[in-house]
């Protein structure tokens, strides 16, 4: 530093603070990412240096001057072994390490926190489980396995987080998910990297890591009153969905309580296990995944239901265990106005705050 001026010194300081040449290792998975992208580099320098040095010595050692008259050279079984079982070798390396990698970051685990983030021309809005809403901003706490549900609304979006070494596809009408551990406080930039439109370059935000006290402290002080699950408790009911998803002996849609997880039969025979998105399959098109033994009656809600109105509803049954919670939601069906206790006829808004507009 002696030998750099001071101006110099302070304008190298603040080009390196403000236009980082790399993103910062802010999760658990970032150095495991970063070292396999270091060792391609280095796996890439060196060929390149060969070739070079190859290029070059062949050119000397070969030339006109050197040979005025072409002379037959014979190849050697050995050096074309080398040069192909080493290369191969070193790109298994990368497949099998990059393979690890992928399934490491695309399996959460059991104990991961789920937030919904729903993607839009031209925002992210990331739903809490206890009701808390955000728009291009995620808040996040630090040392806790975090699993992202992404969907758009819309078009293909790309929800990425540089510092995370997290980057997934937004696709309309179908869940897709990621996991992180955040291992640092901070704020962090958020982009869409899928180009979507018009201002498809202001679809950005912030995710902000917080101590596990500091982030109890921000969903005390965020919350809208109502969870998620008690949102689709709600629009169960003003849906009347308990009219038929009621377990009793003349019920006409199956039981929901417990059923989340498990695998059911459905009416073409195909067994299959109950997650996010099958739940939400069998909101918006129902007629495609009726379980064995139930006649195909219930009503579509595609383009009634907006897609946190689904995602409210997927929480409220992924929390069912038991059927004491659907016979509450009958009897506030019966409470509510008129125009709430019935389902949704097309194009009218069936629940305030929870119906597409």
């Amino acid at each position: 530093m002696n030998y750099i001026s001071p101006v110099l010194w302070q304008f190298l300081q603040h080009w390196m603070s403000n236009f980082p040449l790399f993103p910062p290792e802010a999760s658990k998975i970032a150095p495991q990412m970063d070292a396999l992208f270091f060792f391609m580099v280095l796996v890439s320098l060196v060929g390149l240096t060969i070739v070079i040095l190859l290029v070059l010595s062949f050119s000397i050692l070969y030339n006109k001057t050197r040979h005025p008259h072409a002379t037959q050279i014979e190849g050697s079984t050995l050096l074309e072994a080398t040069w192909t079982i080493i290369p191969l070798g070193l790109f298994l390396i990368m497949f099998v390490w990059g393979a690890l990698l992928y399934f490491r970051i695309y399996t959460p685990p059991a104990n991961a926190m789920n937030i919904y983030v729903v993607g839009k021309q031209w925002m992210w809005k990331a739903e809490h489980p206890g009701g808390q809403h955000e728009i291009n901003e995620l808040h996040v706490p630090e040392g806790v396995p975090v699993q992202l549900t992404l969907i758009s609304q819309d078009v293909f979006h790309s929800f990425s987080i540089p510092a995370f070494r997290v980057k997934r596809e937004a696709i309309p009408g179908r869940y897709t998910s990621v996991w992180f551990e955040a291992t640092r406080p901070g704020t962090y930039h958020l982009f869409c990297t899928q180009y979507c439109g018009t201002n498809h370059s202001q679809m950005i935000g912030h995710v902000v890591v917080m101590t596990p006290d500091d982030y109890k402290k921000w969903l005390a002080g965020s919350t809208s009153g109502n969870s998620l699950a008690q949102n689709g408790e709600r629009l169960f009911a003003s849906l009347s969905c308990n009219a038929c998803h009621n377990n009793t002996p003349d019920a006409r849609g199956p039981n929901l309580a417990n059923v989340y997880g498990s695998y059911i039969t459905l009416s073409s025979g195909e067994r299959v296990r109950v997650d996010d998105a099958f739940l939400r399959a069998a909101i918006l098109d129902p007629s495609e995944n009726v379980k064995q033994g139930f006649v195909p009656i219930m009503p579509t809600y595609q383009g009634q239901i907006s897609e946190e109105g689904v995602i409210s509803l997927v929480e409220y049954i992924k929390h069912l265990d038991s059927n004491y919670r659907i016979q509450q939601t009958l009897n506030t069906t019966q409470l509510l106005p008129s125009s709430e206790g019935q389902p949704a006829p097309a194009g009218n808004a069936a629940a305030s705050g929870e119906v597409k507009q």
